[in-house]
C-alpha cells in the first residue's frame, strides 16, 4: 500500500499565502502513483479542513496571494497514537475516522507551523513528518535563542538587542539611547518570531525606530534590533541524507534592485525587484567556508530534513550568519529549490527525498 502523505498548508501566521504557494508546487509534482496524497488546509482563523488538491487553486493571481477557505469539511488530527489519527467531522454527525497518515509534510511558514507546535502534535500522534523536530524548529524560529546557539558554536552574528513589550512601554527613550550607543543607526527591527520579512523595517533615526518597533510588534510583542550590515546577501541550502548526515548546495546570492532598500516581503514575492545569482560568484575558499558554516548551523540547532541558512558577506569578506529557516519558501522558483536544482537535485526529486527522509527518521524514545 502506498504511504499516505498529508500535505498541510495555510495556517494562522502572516505567511499563510506563501504556504499556499508552496503547497501548490508540491501538489503539482508529487508522485501520486507512489504516495496517497491528502491535502489538509488550515484557514487563517486556524480551522483544519479537507482542502482542494488541485494546485491551480493556490496560485498568485493579479498580485493576490491564495488562501485556504475554512468552510470545508473539518479535519481532526488526534494526538493519540493508539487510534486512527486522521478524522473528519461534519456538523451534527459523529466524527468519522479516515485512518492513519504515514507522514505529514507541514508546508507551513512562521508561527503555528514552523515553530515546533505542529511538530509537537505529530510527536504526540506518532506521525513521521518532514523537517526538523520540536526543539530545532522552536529555536530556529525564536531569533534570540538561535543567535545565542550560533555564538556558542563560534559563528559570527550581527550585533543585536532584544526588546520586550514591557521594556518598550516603560521607557522608550532608554531603549532608543541604548540602540544609539550599542548598535548605531541604521538598524533593522524584526519580530523575534516571524519569517518572509514580515514586520521587518529599516530604521535610520530615532523617529523611524519608533515606527519600526510599532510595525514589528504587530507580529510579535518582543522584537529584535540588529545592526545593519553592509555587504552581499548569500544563502545556502542544507538537506539531510538517509545515512543520517547532511549535504549543502552551492551558495547563491540575492541582489535587490529597484526601489527596495532591502530584501523585504514585496521584493521576495510580489514584484521583480530581486536578482538571484545561482550559484553565487564567490572565491572557492569563501564558498567552502559558507558551506561549512551552514552544516555547523544545521547541526548546532539539531535540524533534520531541510534548512536554508542566510549570511552576509561584508566588504572585508567576513562571513556573518543572519539566520536559519527550517521550512524555507518551497516553490520551484524559491531560492532553496533553485539552489538544489543548480546542485543536481531537481524539484520533484527534492520533494520525494524529503518524504523518504521523514519515513526513515529516527523514532522518538517515547514511542
Amino acid at each position: 500500500m502506498a504511504p499516505r502523505v498529508g500535505l498541510l498548508f495555510g495556517g494562522r501566521s502572516s505567511e499563510h499565502g506563501i504556504s499556499c504557494l508552496s503547497a501548490a508546487s508540491v501538489l503539482t509534482v508529487i508522485d501520486r502513483t507512489k504516495y496517497d496524497v491528502v491535502a489538509i488546509g488550515i484557514s487563517r482563523e486556524g480551522r483544519w479542513v479537507m482542502a482542494n488538491d488541485d494546485p491551480t487553486h493556490y496560485v498568485l493571481t493579479d498580485g493576490e496571494l491564495p488562501s485556504v477557505d475554512g468552510g470545508g469539511t473539518e479535519v481532526v488530527l488526534a494526538g493519540d497514537p493508539t487510534r486512527g489519527n486522521l478524522s473528519i467531522s461534519e456538523p451534527g454527525e459523529i466524527p468519522r475516522v479516515l485512518g492513519n497518515l504515514d507522514v505529514l509534510f507541514p508546508l507551513l511558514h512562521g508561527p503555528y507551523g514552523e515553530d515546533g507546535t505542529i511538530q509537537g502534535l505529530c510527536e504526540l500522534a506518532g506521525i513521521a513528518y518532514v523537517g526538523s523536530g520540536v526543539l530545532a524548529s522552536a529555536a530556529a524560529m525564536y531569533k534570540p535563542v538561535m543567535k545565542a546557539l550560533f555564538a556558542q558554536a563560534g559563528l559570527i552574528n550581527t550585533p543585536y538587542l532584544v526588546v520586550t513589550d514591557a521594556q518598550w512601554r516603560k521607557d522608550p527613550a532608554k531603549i532608543t539611547e541604548q540602540v544609539k550607543a550599542e548598535l548605531g543607526f541604521p538598524v533593522f527591527v524584526k519580530p523575534t518570531r516571524a519569517g518572509s520579512s514580515n514586520g521587518i523595517s529599516r530604521a535610520d533615526s530615532a523617529s523611524t525606530l519608533v515606527q519600526a518597533i510599532t510595525e514589528a510588534q504587530r507580529h510579535d510583542p518582543r522584537v529584535i534590533i540588529e545592526k545593519a550590515v553592509i555587504g552581499r546577501e548569500i544563502e545556502c541550502g542544507v538537506l539531510g541524507t538517509l545515512a543520517g548526515g547532511a549535504e549543502t548546495t552551492l551558495p547563491a546570492e540575492i541582489r535587490v534592485v529597484g526601489d527596495h532598500s532591502f530584501y523585504d516581503f514585496q521584493a521576495k514575492y510580489l514584484d521583480d525587484s530581486t536578482v538571484l545569482d545561482v550559484p553565487a560568484d564567490l572565491p572557492g575558499d569563501i564558498r567552502a567556508e559558507i558551506q561549512r558554516q551552514s552544516l555547523l548551523a544545521f547541526e548546532v540547532l539539531g535540524c533534520e530534513g531541510l534548512a536554508r541558512v542566510d549570511f552576509f558577506l561584508d566588504d572585508e569578506n567576513q562571513i556573518i550568519i543572519n539566520e536559519i529557516n527550517t521550512m524555507p519558501g518551497f516553490t520551484p522558483t524559491s531560492m532553496y529549490a533553485r539552489m538544489w536544482a543548480a546542485s543536481g537535485i531537481d524539484y520533484s526529486s527534492l520533494v520525494d527525498r524529503l518524504i523518504q527522509l521523514a519515513l526513515h527518521r529516527r523514532r522518538s524514545v517515547l514511542r
